[in-house]
């Protein structure tokens, strides 16, 4: 994986320059390569350069992925011009337990502590209108993440990695309380300004590796955050993660988003979840 995000910006690149690399690199291959240059000028057209990282990780070969990244890097650069938003934040954090859960991390009982750390680390950091967030929307972490945001005049992305109604049964409704939960989420959406981006509509299916296995949605969905943070600017970036420092469950959770933040930033605010009692 790359994952050479530079600074960001907004879209109106110039279809001469970075722009004609790619659609001459469009016809290396079958029909692939054909659908992976589709993806890729729809975001150039929808003005997503994030879009176009994560693709570009994911190109059919390496001049292909060279020309998407030069495509990405213009757009950034216009969108680091902007002068809106003043912070990004970006968050990564546990889903509130399972009822069956042999290790626990964030217990139901820990939620109010939880929504109260989150809460004063936006405050300390100075979050309020005119600052952007990004997260996923699972039980716990993100939805009080979300929720203190937009408390704040925050204004709230989220980005999901399945569609809405896989992510609910998958991210939501396993937890503790998990019906509770998927009103929240329902009662979070409601109130968003930016209607979730959901990761198979924008970027299309998951690669395969050389033996035909999907890769992980979750993982995928890590650098599509990510990328999309720092699409503002590496200056304008502060990680607020909810975690017990382990390893977690698996790919593609907050260990893993941890690790790749911190190869760009020490701009983090790590609230331990071990502390929290």
């Amino acid at each position: 994986m790359s994952l050479n995000v530079l600074v960001a910006t907004s879209f109106g690149s110039d279809p001469d320059s970075a722009g004609a690399a790619m659609f001459e690199a469009r016809d290396d291959s079958g029909d692939g390569h054909r659908t992976w240059a589709n993806r890729i000028e729809i975001a150039r057209q929808a003005g997503h350069p994030e879009d176009i990282q994560v693709l570009a990780d994911e190109a059919p070969s390496a001049a292909s992925r060279a020309a998407a990244q030069t495509l990405a890097d213009e757009m950034l650069r216009q969108r680091q011009q902007l002068k809106s938003p003043d912070k990004v934040f970006l968050f990564s954090g546990h889903m509130i337990d399972t009822p069956d859960r042999r290790e626990s991390r964030l217990p139901a009982a820990m939620e109010n502590l939880a929504a109260a750390r989150i809460g004063a680390a936006l405050d300390a950091l100075g979050a309020g209108p005119g600052d952007l967030a990004f997260a996923q929307g699972a039980a716990g972490g993100d939805i009080l993440f979300g929720e203190a945001c937009l408390a704040r005049g925050v204004g709230l992305q989220l980005l999901l990695p399945l569609s809405e109604p896989e992510f609910i049964a998958a991210s939501v409704l396993p937890s503790s309380a998990g019906e509770a939960w998927r009103l929240r989420y329902l009662a979070l959406c409601g109130r968003l300004t930016r209607a979730p981006r959901i990761m198979p509509d924008a970027l299309g299916p998951l690669p395969l590796d050389r033996h035909g296995i999907p890769g992980n949605p979750y993982e995928r969905c890590n650098r599509w955050l990510l990328y999309s943070a720092l699409s503002f600017g590496l200056d304008r970036l502060h990680f607020i993660c909810l975690w017990d420092g382990g390893s977690g469950d698996g790919a593609g959770g907050t260990a893993h988003m941890v690790e790749e933040v911190k190869k760009r930033t020490s701009r983090i605010t790590w609230l331990d979840t071990r502390e929290l009692g």
